[in-house]
């Protein structure tokens, strides 16, 4: 299949086709009846066949599917039935996300043939929505492990540069929004995993407020840290997911009624009076730190302030203790999910996902409780020292640009599994935390920086981060144009595939 410019003329016209629209533009289009959601998903899946079998974005394309929802969808518009902002626009999901008759393999051997009996709270949002699935992304195993080489299907590459991961857990989220092949896909963040993958790659990554969106039927990793989000190419189209998926579901005792804020249609760039507070503490002095991520939030700060916005320093707390105490809440949380299959089934692990897991069996009781009561007094912290007073929080998301797929050795020694981002102290806390790029490092990968919020003020990360990214955020630069590499034979098509594709 060639690979079209764009649909229709009017559109072609335009710097990137279809690709560069918006999901606000092309949602007025479709309605418009200038467009159809048929050719956004087959300029999508086009795409798709050019470039995936490099990126490895994809571990499952429901191309048939995919088009008999872009005609319902265009069906419901024709019929003046509009079922809201993403109504018509394709979409993709981690792996970890139920979808009715398709299978959830969580990038692991061991659930590699399970089928999903009925919808993820999210995917029935997106399907209720109009919203028309793609298909299923990439993920480490069970949304933790790394780009192991001994799992189901081939790791996603960085679209900026193959030699580089494009971060987890939610890579393909991120190589898919990156590279156009979508401009929103959903994910999952315990730790940092939708965040870390919108830093390398480029995107907009929004871990929304915990509780904020429904786990019901995605595969949980640590009951009290899971969150679960949108990446997209800009600001708008987050802000427009965002709006979709979230709210109560009485299925999740997790959940609560909360507003989600402005629609993406109120993102004008003000932010007179807003106030806005940093701390360089965390990263810069530190060594590990990029000095262009140190030079960059400055700068973002610098245009909040020469926008009407008010920033003040604020001063945080230690880090290394937000950082311990979700490590030991997610080791301790992760290994009792997984206990059963660790037990019985301790080989069909990947090597980096065993890693990660087993150190959960030497946390005890007293531990994990000590680690809770120190959350509680960490959210506190937060909630006197920085948000009593300001409405947004601007750090560092990460502190280095992709590592390279060869930091990761296929044998011995073990692979250092260090962790350059700063994004586990928002999942332990559950504030909402946004990725944002804000530009390019030396070695041409996307840097950007993390805003922060009070617990259900994504509003006004969105409200910042539309400021920022007007400035700073290069979204008329993609990656550069992809080969079609070699023949991806462990990604399949279709969900009908033969299951001994996918197993050992």
């Amino acid at each position: 299949m060639s690979e079209p410019d764009a649909a229709p003329d009017t559109v072609a016209s335009r710097p990137g086709g279809l690709a560069a629209l918006s999901v606000a533009e092309a949602g007025a289009l479709l309605r418009a009846g200038r467009l159809t959601s048929v050719d956004l998903v087959e300029h999508a899946l086009s795409r798709i066949e050019a470039h995936d079998a490099t990126l490895h974005a994809f571990v499952l394309v429901l191309r048939e599917q995919a088009l008999r929802r872009a005609r319902q969808a265009d069906s419901d518009l024709r019929a003046g039935l509009d079922r809201g902002p993403l109504h018509g626009i394709p979409y993709a999901l981690k792996d970890i996300f139920a979808a009715e008759g398709v299978p959830t393999t969580n990038q692991s051997w061991l659930t590699v043939s399970d089928t999903a009996a009925e919808d993820s709270a999210v995917e029935g949002r997106l399907r209720a929505g109009g919203a028309v699935l793609l298909g299923k992304l990439a993920t480490y195993e069970f949304a933790l492990g790394g780009p192991s080489r001994d799992l189901p299907f081939p790791a996603a590459v960085n679209p900026w540069n193959p030699e580089h991961i494009p971060s987890g857990s939610s890579s393909g989220a991120g190589v898919a929004v990156a590279a156009g092949f979508l401009r929103v896909a959903f994910g999952s963040d315990t730790a940092g995993s939708i965040r870390g993958p919108a830093f390398h790659c480029g995107v907009v990554g929004l871990k929304p407020t915990y509780g904020g969106v429904s786990g019901h039927g995605a595969t949980p990793l640590s009951h009290t840290m899971d969150h679960f989000g949108p990446l997209g190419w800009t600001v708008a189209d987050t802000a427009a997911a965002f709006r979709v998926v979230a709210g109560p579901d009485a299925r999740d005792p997790r959940t609560r009624d909360a507003p989600v804020g402005e629609g993406p249609d109120r993102l004008t760039g003000d932010v007179r009076g807003l106030r806005v507070a940093y701390s360089t503490a965390w990263y810069a002095s530190d060594p590990a730190t990029r000095p262009e991520i140190v030079a960059g939030i400055e700068r973002a700060l610098t245009h909040l302030d020469r926008l009407g916005a008010i920033v003040e320093e604020c001063e945080l707390p230690p880090y290394e203790t937000l950082n311990a105490c979700g490590r030991i809440i997610l080791a301790a949380e992760g290994f009792a999910v997984h206990e059963r299959d660790l037990r019985g089934f301790p080989r069909s692990f990947g090597r980096y996902t065993y890693q990660k897991l087993m150190p959960g069996a030497g946390i005890g009781a007293s531990d994990l409780l000590r680690a809770l009561a120190v959350r509680g007094r960490l959210v506190e912290d937060f909630r006197h020292r920085v948000f009593a007073e300001h409405d947004v929080l601007i750090t560092a998301c990460g502190q280095a640009t992709a590592s390279r797929f060869d930091d990761f050795p296929t044998d011995w020694p073990p692979p250092r599994l260090a962790n350059d981002m700063q994004t586990i102290p928002f999942a332990v806390t559950g504030h909402p935390a946004m990725s944002l790029p804000i530009g390019f490092a030396g070695d041409g990968l996307p840097i950007g920086l993390q805003l922060v919020g009070r617990e259900f003020g994504e509003a006004n990360l969105f409200r910042a981060g539309a400021a920022i990214e007007a400035e700073f955020g290069r979204r008329d630069v993609r990656p550069p144009a992809f080969g079609t590499g070699p023949d991806a034979t462990r990604r399949r098509s279709d969900p009908d595939a033969e299951a001994a594709d996918v197993r050992r």
